[in-house]
């Protein structure tokens, strides 16, 4: 196993900084647009489903990396706000698909232009700091030390 230089713990770092960077953005932007960061998240996932998937609550929760009673609170707030609608399913009756309303399509256009906006600005720095870690050195320095001793 390879052991880790300090370099390679300052690009680790030097990621983790502008991923949060990027999702301070995103929060403040959604907090701006009057939802929570899991709302938007949630709607994002339904409209950004992969080809041939469908937007069905165990899907959407398991893209999102969450429980499904947690999916379910989130699109009960949506629903709530007008955000989201629950459909049955054509073929199935007791399948229960996800829809953005044009309320939410609208507000989530928004906050997506914004969130691609901010990549665009953001990617050189991401990018760097990602190579930086998968070349296990620190942009502009060379001969890092690496485990076996050789600076190789």
């Amino acid at each position: 196993m390879k052991k880790l230089t300090l370099l390679d713990y300052q690009a680790l770092a030097e990621f983790r900084h502008q991923i949060r960077r990027f999702l301070h953005f995103s929060d403040r932007a959604v907090e701006g647009a009057g939802l929570e960061r899991g709302q938007y998240q949630m709607m994002l996932s339904i409209k950004g489903m992969p080809d041939g998937s469908r937007p069905r609550i165990r899907d959407v929760a398991n893209r999102m990396q969450v429980q499904h009673h947690s999916a379910v609170e989130l699109i009960n707030r949506l629903e709530t706000g007008g955000y989201v609608r629950r459909e049955r399913g054509l073929d199935d009756r007791r399948e229960v698909l996800l829809a953005l309303t044009p309320k939410g399509e609208k507000v989530l256009a928004e906050l997506a232009l914004h969130h691609h906006q901010q990549l665009q600005e953001a990617a050189p720095r991401l990018v760097q700091a990602l190579h930086r870690v998968m070349a296990g050195k620190s942009a502009g320095r060379k001969g890092a030390p690496v485990a076996n001793g050789h600076g190789e």
